[in-house]
């Protein structure tokens, strides 16, 4: 009786551990991880229009870049919008150096097409240059 309880006992500590390690993982960084794709935003545009469940499988949660001109500057939203088509926000304060018209490479984690903005939205992003 003794055994089966300590079995039991380890069983729920193991168990216990590795749910902490699943809940509390490291956050991702996406400023320091690699593009998984560097495309245009027609391109991302082509992909959906073609087919957007499998580009959603292709590009949702994917850290990209892409560049484009600064179409508005969204300060209460912390964002810009990018070609008129990608709403791009970031984590710190808006950088002082971006204006409208200027053109920008961003890298950032895609998150998904907005169907009633008919825009595509990024978040976490970083200038490149």
């Amino acid at each position: 009786m003794k055994k089966k309880l300590s079995l039991l006992l380890i069983l729920i500590i193991i168990v216990g551990i590795g749910m902490y390690f699943y809940t509390y993982k490291a956050h991702r960084n996406i400023a320091t991880e690699k593009a998984d794709f560097r495309l245009t935003i027609a391109t991302l545009q082509k992909d959906f229009t073609e087919n957007d469940s499998l580009a959603y499988k292709k590009y949702q949660d994917k850290t990209i870049e892409t560049q484009g001109k600064i179409t508005k500057i969204e300060l209460e939203s912390n964002g810009i919008i990018v070609d008129e088509k990608l709403f791009a926000t970031f984590t710190a304060p808006l950088p002082k150096k971006i204006s409208l018209g200027q053109q920008i490479t961003i890298k950032g984690r895609f998150l998904g097409y907005d169907d009633l903005l008919e825009e595509f939205k990024m978040d976490q992003i970083t200038i490149i240059k």
